[in-house]
């Protein structure tokens, strides 16, 4: 792993959790998305972040996704629906210096939504990983995604924003991105 390409940058996987994916729209290709986010995270070294919604009652999160990020993740267990209400999170975050979060994870209207908006007031900066977002009414996402972009949210694909981080082909992650997104 690498110093991460955007300084105070982490990802934050918010409540992927076996239990939820059940009853979401094309549960598959979203946890690929997710997998492949957490895995060009892991490869460029930027922290991720995990919440976990009342994991006692709901299990914990999709074990591809632990695998995947590695040792170092920080798994954060709630019952707020935003994932930044309660102090651990931000505790954790403050601790690493994190200011701006790449978001992924579900349900889009309910807890992504809820932890953007907290973000924002805690003037953190916001990128919503589009395509690793789902719900179980894309209509009501979309609306939360239009408001969220009015505020200054960025919305992007997994592979525009980490492509971006990679920049070149000639870059030294380039091959090994390449090969996470193929997988994803």
């Amino acid at each position: 792993m690498s110093e991460s390409p955007v300084p105070h940058l982490a990802l934050l996987v918010v409540d992927v959790q076996p239990t939820f994916l059940k009853a979401l729209p094309d549960a598959e290709a979203f946890l690929r998305r997710c997998a492949l986010a957490v895995g060009a995270a892991r490869l460029l070294g930027i922290p991720v972040f995990f919440t976990e919604q009342v994991p006692a009652k709901l299990g914990g999160t999709h074990p591809d996704l632990l695998q995947a990020a590695g040792p170092d993740a920080v798994v954060v267990s709630k019952t707020a629906f935003s994932a930044l209400a309660g102090d651990e999170l931000a505790t954790a975050l403050a601790s690493q210096g994190i200011n701006n979060l790449l978001i992924c994870g579900l349900e889009g209207p309910v807890c992504v939504y809820q932890t953007a908006v907290d973000a924002l007031r805690q003037e953190m900066g916001v990128t919503l990983l589009a395509d690793a977002i789902t719900a179980r009414r894309p209509a009501d996402q979309e609306t939360c995604f239009t408001m969220l972009r009015s505020h200054g949210v960025t919305i992007l694909p997994v592979e525009s924003v980490f492509y971006a981080m990679v920049r070149d082909a000639q870059s030294p992650h380039f091959r090994a991105f390449t090969e996470l997104v193929k997988q994803g």
